[in-house]
């Protein structure tokens, strides 16, 4: 895991790899829950057996919007973002879902640092964050997360 203490530290890391994710599998009780928080109980993602005999994968699949949400949690493995007053999660852009991810399958998040900038205090930084599925070539999304940080000596 990387340390950042401060707006020079984490410049360092524009144009490069912050770093990548432990590997954590998405079972079919964590795809369940994510139908049940979000009301989306697609067949494709719940119905096992139906997936098995009518989906084009013979899997239920996660939901795209999980994979999304195992950001802040894969990121926390990645980056310990210190000495700040504020964090906030400014947006997300450009994303692509490549492939689904199927039930059981390991994933982990790679983190590169497209763009740190200090905007009078307070630092914006873009991180395209990639999904990689275990045994694949293809990534389950590729996309940019935005971050604004105020850290304690950015005044």
């Amino acid at each position: 895991m990387v340390i950042i203490n401060s707006f020079e530290e984490y410049k360092a890391f524009e144009g490069k790899l912050i770093g990548v994710s432990d590997w954590h599998t998405i079972d079919q009780e964590q795809i369940n829950k994510f139908a049940d928080a979000t009301l989306d109980h697609q067949w494709i993602h719940i119905d096992q057996e139906k997936a098995k005999k009518d989906c084009p994968f013979k899997s239920t699949i996660a939901h795209g919007y999980l994979t999304l949400s195992l950001i802040p949690y894969l990121w926390k493995q990645i980056a310990d973002v210190r000495n700040v007053k504020m964090e906030i999660n400014y947006g997300i852009e450009n994303f692509r879902f490549g492939q689904p991810v199927l039930v059981n399958n390991h994933v982990q998040l790679q983190a590169y640092a497209k763009s740190i900038c200090n905007l009078r205090g307070t630092v914006k930084v873009i991180v395209e964050a990639k999904l990689i599925i275990e045994g694949e070539t293809k990534p389950a999304y590729v996309g940019d997360v935005l971050f604004l940080y105020h850290f304690n000596n950015s005044d």
